[in-house]
Order: C-alpha cells, then sequence, then structure tokens
C-alpha cells in the first residue's frame, strides 16, 4: 500500500467518524494492519496530515478530521424559504446547506455533505446523493400541446416534475395524480417523473384526504392478497381456548373508549380479594393469535405500521374483520386477550404482577363521558369499582409525578361535520379523570412489561426486545424555551437536585391557571426530544420510567405486536428476533408513526382551511401561537384554527422577527409582537391547495 492510499484508507475512516479521534493503533485495527512496518507508516502518514491541516492532534498521539474537512451522511430537510439543513444522529447541531449547494437534492434525501466554515459558521454543500427516499408524489398534472408538468402537493419540494407524454397514464389537464420519481438527468431543470395513480378532481373532499394519505406513504384501501388472506382466519372455540389460558370471563370486566371507538384495544378487570387488596387485570385484543407472524396480514401490517387517524375516517392498520370484530373487545362476548394483572393494596402499593393469555367477557362498554358521570357522583351498577379503580389510578398517577414525570395536559381540537363530511363547527376534547385513570392503567402495563422483559434477573441473559424511549432534553433546546417562556412572562427556575421536569410542570401549572396552557404546552413538548422505538432502553424521560415499552395497543400499533409476540415467547422460554432485526423493525415503526402524526395533522389543516374558507372577510380575536422569519401564527379565539399574517402584508411597518428576543419589531415604530399575545384578525385567504390560511392584522 503506498502512501497516498494509506492517507486515503485514514481519511476515510475519520470522515465516515468525524466525531471520533484515532491514534495509530485503532487505524490499524480498523484498516486490519498487522505488519508492524505499516504500522510505522500509519503513525507517519497521521503526522504528514496533521501538518498539512487536514487532521488535526487533539491530544497526544490522537488525531481527528479537522473542521471543514469533515464529510457526513445524513438527510437533508429542505425549508419553504429555500435552502434546507442536513441533518445526522452523529451531530448535536443541523448543518445549513444554500439552495445553490443542494445539488438537486429533495426533501428527506440521504446524502453525502461536505462541511465547511463560512462567514464564521458551518454550512455543507452535498457531493452525492445516496438515495431518493421519497419515490412518490402527489400534486396537480398540467398538460399543454407541448409539455407536461406535475406540481407537487408538498410544498417543500422546490421544483416541478417533467412528465413526458408516454407516462400521462390517461390522466387529464389539472387532476389530482400520483407520480413515481424516475431520475434527474444532470443537464435537464427538472426531475422527470411517471403518472401511477389519477387520485381525482382536486376539491373534492375524498380525493383530498386519500392525496393526504398517498403523500405521506399510506394505502387507502387493502390489496386483494390480503384480503385473500383475511378468509383463512378462523373464529375461535373460545371454551378450547379457556383450558390453555386463564379464564378472566366470570370476573367483572368493563371497556372505557371514546364515543365512536369500533376498535377496543383494552378492558379492565376488577376483583375484591379482601379489604385491602384488589386484583386488576389490564387486558388487552390477543392480536398474534390472528396475526401470524410473516402472512400476508402480517407484512402489510409492518408496512403500515400503525392506524392513521384522519379527521373523518380511520385507515387501519388491520382489515376491518380483525380490527372491529374478532379482535376488538366488544361487551357481552368471549374475546382472546394478553394480560397483565396485577394484586394492588389500596395504598397504590403493587404485591404481585402476573402476565398471559387470558379470556375474557366484558360485561360493559363505557364511553369516556359515561365513566366520568359516574366518578363524578352517578349511581351505576360498577360505581364501586370505578371510582375505586380511580383513586387507584390517583394514586399511581401521584407517585409518578412526585417521581419527576412530565404534567403535560393536552386538549385537542375536534370538528363538527355535517353529513358530508364537511366541517361546520369545532370543539374542544378535554381529558378528564375517566381518561387518565384508563391512561395510569396502561402506563403501568407497558412499564411493568418492560421491567419483566428487559430488567436483568441474576444469571439469566436479556432477550433483545423493543423499548419506547426518550431522550433527555437537548440543553439548547431548553434554552429557547427559557427565552420564549421569559417573552410571555414566565421564569424557568430550575429546582436544586430536581429534574427539569419540575420546574416545567411549574410553568404549566401557572400556564393552566392564566388559561396560556394551549400556547405553553406545545411548547414545552417541542423543546424535548421524540420518543421513538429502540433496542437500546435508555429509559423514558417525560414519564420518568427507566423501563418502558408499548403492549397495550396491538389493533392499532404493530409495535404492540412484537412486544406481544416477545413477551409470550419469554414465558414459553423462547428467543425470537436478533437485535440487529428489532432495530431495523424499531426504525421503521418510528418512521410511520411520524408519517401518521404528519397525515393527521395535514387533514386538521385541510378542514382548518375548508371551515374558514367559508368566513373570509370575517373578524375573530386570537392569540399568537408563533413567530417566524416570514409571519406571525395566530390561534383563533373561538374555533382554534391557525393561520399566518405574512409580514411582507403588513404595511404601516416594515417587520422582522428578532430571534434572540423571540419577538417580531417594526424597524420604525419599533412596536414588538410576543407569542401569546393576543390580537384581532380577519380572514384574507384560504388556500386549499396549499393548505394555508392567511390573516390579516387588525389594528
Amino acid at each position: 500500500m503506498k502512501d497516498r492510499e494509506l492517507a486515503e484508507s485514514i481519511l476515510k475512516i475519520t470522515r465516515e467518524h468525524p466525531e471520533y479521534s484515532y491514534n495509530y493503533k485503532q487505524i490499524a485495527a480498523v484498516l486490519g494492519v498487522k505488519d508492524s512496518f505499516i504500522r510505522k507508516r500509519i503513525v507517519t502518514v497521521l503526522e504528514q496530515l496533521s501538518k498539512n491541516g487536514t487532521l488535526e492532534e487533539t491530544e497526544r498521539g490522537k488525531y481527528q478530521i479537522k473542521e471543514g474537512n469533515k464529510e457526513l451522511v445524513g438527510h437533508i430537510q429542505t425549508v419553504s424559504k429555500g435552502g434546507g439543513y442536513f441533518m445526522s444522529p452523529k451531530i448535536e447541531k443541523d448543518i445549513y446547506i444554500h439552495q445553490s449547494n443542494l445539488r438537486n437534492a429533495l426533501n428527506g434525501d440521504k446524502v453525502l455533505i461536505k462541511s465547511n466554515i463560512y462567514k464564521g459558521k458551518e454550512e455543507g454543500r452535498v457531493l452525492k446523493i445516496i438515495e431518493r427516499v421519497k419515490k412518490e408524489y402527489i400534486g396537480i398534472i398540467e398538460i399543454s400541446e407541448r409539455f407536461c408538468f406535475f406540481i407537487p402537493d408538498d410544498r417543500m419540494v422546490k421544483t416541478h416534475f417533467f412528465i413526458d407524454k408516454k407516462h400521462i397514464n390517461k390522466a387529464k389537464n389539472g387532476q389530482k395524480v400520483k407520480v413515481k420519481f424516475l431520475g434527474w438527468p444532470k443537464s435537464a431543470k427538472s426531475p422527470q417523473g411517471a403518472v401511477i395513480e389519477i387520485i381525482g378532481n382536486p376539491g373534492e373532499l375524498n380525493v383530498e384526504m386519500n392525496s393526504i394519505l398517498s403523500e405521506f406513504g399510506f394505502p387507502s384501501r387493502f390489496p386483494n392478497p390480503v384480503l385473500s388472506d383475511l378468509e383463512t382466519v378462523e373464529n375461535p372455540n373460545y371454551d378450547k381456548e379457556a383450558k390453555k389460558r386463564r379464564d378472566f370471563r366470570k370476573v367483572t370486566t368493563f371497556t372505557i373508549d371514546p364515543l365512536d371507538a369500533k376498535d377496543f384495544d383494552d378492558a379492565l378487570s376488577f376483583k375484591e380479594l379482601d379489604n385491602e387488596t384488589i386484583e386488576i387485570g389490564v387486558h388487552i385484543a390477543d392480536v398474534g393469535h390472528f396475526v401470524k407472524e410473516n402472512t400476508i396480514i402480517d407484512k402489510e401490517a409492518f408496512e403500515r405500521g400503525n392506524s392513521v387517524y384522519l379527521v373523518d375516517r380511520v385507515i387501519p392498520m388491520l382489515p376491518e374483520k380483525l380490527s372491529n370484530v374478532l379482535c376488538s373487545l366488544r361487551p357481552k362476548e368471549d374475546k382472546l386477550t394478553f394480560s397483565v394483572v396485577f394484586k394492588i393494596k389500596k395504598s397504590g402499593e403493587i404485591i404481585d404482577t402476573w402476565f398471559g393469555k387470558t379470556v375474557i367477557h366484558s360485561d360493559q362498554r363505557f364511553t369516556y363521558e359515561q365513566a366520568q358521570e359516574i366518578i363524578e357522583g352517578k349511581d351505576h351498577t360498577y360505581s364501586k369499582q370505578l371510582n375505586t379503580l380511580n383513586s387507584l389510578a390517583r394514586i399511581i398517577r401521584s407517585k409518578r409525578l412526585d417521581n419527576g414525570a412530565l404534567n403535560i395536559e393536552s386538549s385537542e381540537v375536534k370538528f363538527k361535520l355535517n353529513e358530508k363530511g364537511i366541517p361546520v363547527g369545532t370543539y374542544i376534547k378535554v381529558s378528564k379523570e375517566a381518561h387518565q385513570l384508563v391512561e395510569e392503567f396502561m402506563l403501568l402495563a407497558n412499564k411493568y412489561v418492560a421491567i419483566k422483559m428487559g430488567k436483568p434477573e441474576k444469571n439469566k441473559l436479556i432477550s433483545p426486545f423493543i423499548y419506547r424511549i426518550h431522550d433527555d432534553p437537548n440543553e439548547e433546546k431548553l434554552n429557547d424555551l427559557k427565552i420564549y417562556l421569559h417573552s410571555m412572562g414566565y421564569e424557568l427556575i430550575r429546582t436544586k437536585n430536581k429534574p427539569i421536569s419540575f420546574s416545567l410542570n411549574e410553568v404549566m401549572e401557572k400556564a393552566k391557571k392564566r388559561k396560556e396552557l394551549q400556547l405553553v404546552s406545545p411548547m414545552v413538548i417541542r423543546s424535548m426530544s421524540k420518543a421513538v422505538y429502540s433496542s437500546e432502553n435508555i429509559g423514558h424521560y417525560g414519564l420518568s420510567f427507566q423501563y418502558y415499552t408499548h403492549f397495550t395497543s396491538p389493533i392499532r400499533r404493530y409495535a404492540d405486536l412484537i412486544v406481544h409476540r416477545k413477551l409470550f415467547s419469554s414465558l414459553g422460554e423462547k428467543q425470537v428476533h436478533t437485535k440487529d432485526q428489532l432495530e431495523h423493525t424499531c426504525n421503521h415503526i418510528s418512521k410511520m408513526e411520524k408519517q401518521a402524526v404528519d397525515a393527521e395533522r395535514a387533514s386538521i389543516k385541510y378542514m382548518q382551511v375548508m371551515y374558514l374558507k367559508e368566513k373570509i372577510g370575517e373578524q375573530f380575536k386570537g392569540m399568537i401561537s408563533g413567530l417566524t422569519d416570514w409571519g406571525i401564527y395566530v390561534e383563533l379565539e373561538e374555533n382554534k384554527c391557525e393561520g399566518m399574517i405574512p409580514l411582507n402584508s403588513m404595511k404601516d411597518d416594515q417587520y422582522y422577527y428578532d430571534s434572540e428576543k423571540k419577538i417580531t419589531s417594526g424597524y420604525g415604530s419599533k412596536k414588538t409582537y410576543k407569542m401569546g399575545q393576543e390580537i384581532k384578525v380577519m380572514v384574507k385567504k384560504a388556500d386549499l391547495h396549499k393548505r394555508q390560511i392567511d390573516f390579516k392584522i387588525i389594528n
């Protein structure tokens, strides 16, 4: 090996891992070099690369790639105003990439970049596009005599696609279509695509909802092979199954779910053992009994990752026969379940836990509203059971918060739809004690399953497992949050020897009293890391749990189905899946979870635009919910719809956003706008295609 080849090999290693420093022994080990002569040459080459400024000697004999020579692999996230940011788990801060340095990279693409210091700041340029991550796009096709172009709905895609006439696939001018990315020739101004599906005419509600599903990678129907496979799934013989399982059919059992729910994942059973001890069963639909690993249904469920909840419809992970019938824990029917059964003292102390397959018979189906009425004093056959469960849930919740769990209360905006599915009003869905009752027992079951699978026992190896993890908050994001809160009149004061969650809970309690929780809670959530699935357990910061997983919703989350299989195999002393297989699965289902959330938000935004389109020119009171370089975001008090006042539309002055003070100011008037400020606006424009609402400020 020549010195030049040796230098290139060393640079390849250090560029792939720019966060590490290497000595000559580590370089030799990576290269598989054992020859003492070549190892000496590695020392010499490292010194030469340090002298010419390519490497930096971080400590005696240890070298790292020098700032400005980094080559990194990661993903591009473009921004609406042009350019984008390079993101990688290997770097703490995203690297800005100017539009001219994107090299035809599209939003989400996996790329190789080189970073440099420009005007004192780190910037990057794309060297190579490794993978076009998104291969299909939704948008409008424009056909003329000479040309045919496709305009993507995705605002992060800043280019139109050229469609050759032979790839139109019978689409008509102005239709909404799905296009497959074919390539982007070096000499071409636009990428090339081919129409693979005609969705319909823009503006039709069904077409737009199907467009949102396609945009985020979710099919609107199950393919024929899945439906054929479904015919082989048989109704179980419950008496026969009861001989292999623990039989809970004579134990008081009920479900508590939303009014419009059809897929009942979970049920609670209640049995008094003595004056001080209660047996509480958390019974979860045994989806694994019906959906066997590597079947066609299983593979489809894996691809979807989870059910998707749009404003006007649910796109289930499993076909309706499973999600709403066989697996759903419907009242007055025998059902197969996988259960965590707790023996709990009335003081909240857990004295025993049992895991296993069961058969149940739900005696009663409660809506959250019905359960809440009983908690608030309404008499019912199961009043004693519900109120005892609620008392225990309060104790468990109190202990969790005392341990440092975040107390984030969410209020969800829901739409009132007419018979055609058109939004005619909004209302707030508030989480009350009935919701918290169910939540606490589901959290408890998830926690104890994770402990069972993840906590080391003496002389026993831990099997690879899926955890739901939530990392500690990033200090930089917390500092940004601190500035935001200060601009709204809140102080984030850290309590000595306690996690920051205690201080955040105090702020949210004050915000609740000031009726600003709907603004403060989302800001706190944004400052946190994202909860994801992983085979590496680092705990769950937000819940203050050392061990946590998802076990309680296998009808709508694929992660839970895997957890069921892992738990069942461990009870039978069998082990399935390697850690690498599980990590691949974790990455996929985390990605699909994010896409499902994005699809849900897109459907909410579309409905907001549709609702306000009928109110152009009307005036509303609102509260500033966001500030950016390009506009002021406002949430309307009356209906919780959010829109934007573009800064360039404010004609009384030239306004700019001060990112350090987190305020928007006028150059001449010095007039300022801050988060949480109440203002009056007029609905100026509602663009259904862009899912965008523009407001005009009323002085």
